[in-house]
């Protein structure tokens, strides 16, 4: 095996001879650029005049200009370049060598690989350096190292163009299941009938916004959506929750699953039967597919590190839940808080994009639906500190309840309006739902008349 000091000594890897066969092939058929241009740009050459001889040739595509040696000497003759790529000699010995049927494709592979292995050493000696300043946490570091290298292996497997085609091959439930909407792959069932009708579920890759004034219930019905995925679906939900603990968490879902009135619980005054019920839900909990971090002040970018190795152990992830968007920091500068927000939210909706999972994100309203006289509903104008959380949202929802505003009518105790404000692929439209105050559990109205009954 070899040293690091041996290592050292060899150099960056590189292989001029494919690098140059790329540029001569091209300069002998222009044609051949755009076939490079697929894979490679100008940072993936060693050398810094294979890097302006491809650049200049881009150039000269991009205007509809011819490329050979005499276009591209001129090209670099005007940015005072030619010397630097030691003249026109040089471009006229780029295909030395080069064999009479050149193998364009593998010339390319060769350099995208080098220039891989560059990177990865660039990438890990930027890792050595944060580690040894020690200027941040080290799991921020870690988080970013993670992020760095996944991101060097998702741009060797990015796809291109598609043929209609194979975009109908690869369809989820195949050739039948495209052209029958009724045999198409359900989204995720959220366990609120209505609202499953109208969206047809939680899909992968797509941001839902969840959003309410304080004390609306927003935790509630995202927890619920959680237990209904986690214990009947029995698939796996990561929830990050920047507010709440995660033992005051699950002392939520605990209570709502097991029907007990939470107050009783946590000043103990429990029956025996509730206490049999409480026993029963704690075993389902524990048992089911259900992770929680309560980092306070959570990154996009540590979140991403955490859902890429749970995705690793578990091979799918059902629902990811993020409680709730105000709370969280951006990574970088930013002006204002607007623009932080604004990064958050296009930054949810590119990690759902990427993992392929659907991520329900809470959000805070500003105080514009208390302000408004009579009708108090809130509308898309008042998602807070950011225009682009509406932008970037697949899925817009509101919980609304009325009883809030009017505590005094008792005809108002427990009813409660789902808001689908925007759905970029399907209808918009009001759900009635009726929330158990004690149990802080919000359920389908049919359910909670069956249960009032009994």
């Amino acid at each position: 095996m070899m040293t690091a000091p041996n290592a050292i000594e060899k150099g960056l890897p590189s292989n001029l001879d494919a690098e140059r066969f790329v540029l001569g092939s091209i300069l002998l058929d222009e044609s051949m650029y755009v076939q490079a241009a697929g894979t490679l740009q100008p940072d993936d050459f060693s050398l810094e005049k294979h890097r302006r001889i491809f650049r200049r040739m881009g150039e000269l595509q991009q205007r509809g200009e011819k490329i050979d040696r005499i276009t591209v000497a001129n090209e670099l003759m005007k940015f005072n370049e030619l010397e630097v790529c030691d003249g026109l000699s040089y471009l006229v010995s780029l295909d030395d060598g080069l064999p009479q049927l050149p193998n364009l494709d593998s010339y390319i592979r060769i350099v995208k690989d080098k220039s891989t292995l560059r990177h990865i050493i660039f990438a890990s000696q930027a890792m050595m350096n944060r580690a040894l300043m020690g200027e941040e946490e080290p799991d921020e570091i870690l988080a970013g190292a993670e992020k760095t290298l996944l991101d060097l292996g998702d741009e060797r497997t990015k796809s291109g163009l598609e043929h209609s085609r194979e975009i109908v091959a690869g369809y989820e439930g195949g050739l039948n299941a495209f052209l029958d909407p009724s045999k198409r792959i359900k989204g995720i069932s959220t366990g609120f009938v209505k609202f499953d009708e109208l969206t047809g579920g939680l899909h992968g890759g797509e941001l839902v916004i969840l959003a309410g004034r304080p004390s609306m219930g927003k935790t509630a019905l995202a927890l619920n959506m959680a237990q209904h995925v986690a214990l009947k679906l029995k698939q796996t939900v990561a929830i990050f929750s920047l507010e709440m603990s995660k033992e005051s968490l699950l002392t939520r879902m605990l209570c709502a699953s097991a029907r007990v009135d939470s107050q009783r619980f946590r000043q103990g005054y429990l029956s025996q039967d509730e206490r049999h019920k409480l026993h029963h839900a704690l075993t389902e909990l524990v048992e089911a597919p259900l992770y929680v971090d309560d980092t306070p002040g959570a990154h996009l970018m540590d979140m991403h590190a955490k859902l890429r190795r749970l995705q690793a152990e578990r091979h799918h992830i059902g629902l990811v839940i993020v409680d709730y968007l105000q709370l969280m920091t951006g990574h970088g500068r930013f002006e204002n808080r607007v623009q932080e927000v604004s990064a958050l939210s296009r930054g949810m909706k590119l990690l759902a994009k990427e993992l392929k999972l659907p991520i329900l994100v809470l959000s805070q309203l500003s105080r514009a639906p208390e302000t408004r006289q009579g009708d108090h509903r809130p509308q898309l104008s008042d998602l807070r500190e950011s225009g682009s959380i509406e932008q970037d949202a697949d899925v817009v929802a509101f919980i609304f309840r009325e009883e809030v505003y009017n505590k005094d009518r008792e005809d108002l105790k427990g009813l409660a309006e789902l808001i689908l404000a925007k759905q970029r692929n399907g209808p918009i439209g009001t759900i009635k739902l009726v929330f158990i105050h004690s149990q802080t559990k919000f359920e389908n109205q049919a359910e909670a008349a069956r249960e009032i009954e009994e």
